[in-house]
């Protein structure tokens, strides 16, 4: 997958200082597992850097997004293990104003489909009521 640019003012605020955000983000992670093993998290700069073993190309997915929607971390590089991906996926950037009803009548056609999306960002989303601008989202191609 590589490198995936998020907003660094915002997002799920986890540590204080640089040098707690590896663990920090690892207990993050780790709380809601999508699906990894020997995750280790690296941060230098705002850029996390994450290698480990996930289960599937949706938990990679999944876990990049819970390290880079976190306040402080601008760019993740993923150096994560994982069976190729079987379907495509595209990412929404939420903005002002959305709520996963608009965002799921903008991707998906149909705004009822919303829980469609909050399944799929289950680890990301711990709240449905609570997203943010700026906020980076899955949006599987078989929703």
């Amino acid at each position: 997958m590589g490198l995936l640019n998020f907003a660094r003012n915002i997002g799920t605020s986890l540590f204080g200082k640089e040098e707690e955000a590896p663990e920090k983000i690892t207990q993050h992670i780790e709380s809601n597992n999508p699906g990894v093993s020997g995750l280790n998290v690296e941060v230098q700069d705002g850029v996390a850097t994450l290698s480990g073993t996930a289960v599937s190309a949706e938990a990679r997915q999944k876990t990049i997004l819970m390290a880079g929607n976190t306040k402080g971390i601008e760019s993740v590089v993923d150096n994560l293990d994982a069976p190729a991906a079987t379907s495509e996926v595209t990412y929404y950037e939420v903005e002002s104003g959305d709520s996963l009803w608009k965002i799921a009548e903008k991707t998906i056609g149909n705004g009822a489909d919303y829980e469609k999306i909050f399944e799929a960002n289950r680890e990301v989303i711990i709240n449905p009521d609570k997203i943010f601008p700026g906020q980076k989202l899955r949006i599987p191609a078989t929703i």
